[in-house]
């Protein structure tokens, strides 16, 4: 899990909104799709490692995926979200 302080400072590099750590309901249906082969990031690339967490957007559009404990805040691998 991030660290409450980290979490806190973190928004989205894009559009600077706060960001919300993501349930873990949402974070199993998001690595069933990643299994599965359906799902891409925002750049277009398949994504094949399943995530350990996520970081939701304020406007619940894009998620930005935590890998070992550290989050990827990178545009391109923002994941769509949609209520997996």
């Amino acid at each position: 899990m991030v660290d409450k302080r980290l979490l806190d400072i973190l928004c989205c590099p894009e559009t600077k909104q706060h960001l919300k750590y993501l349930g873990s309901e949402e974070v199993a249906g998001i690595n069933k799709a990643i299994t599965a082969g359906t799902l891409k990031n925002r750049g277009g690339e398949a994504i094949r490692q399943n995530i350990d967490a996520g970081l939701l957007r304020e406007d619940g559009q894009w998620l930005y995926p935590i890998r070992n404990d550290i989050p990827i805040m990178l545009i391109d691998e923002a994941i769509a979200f949609s209520g997996k």
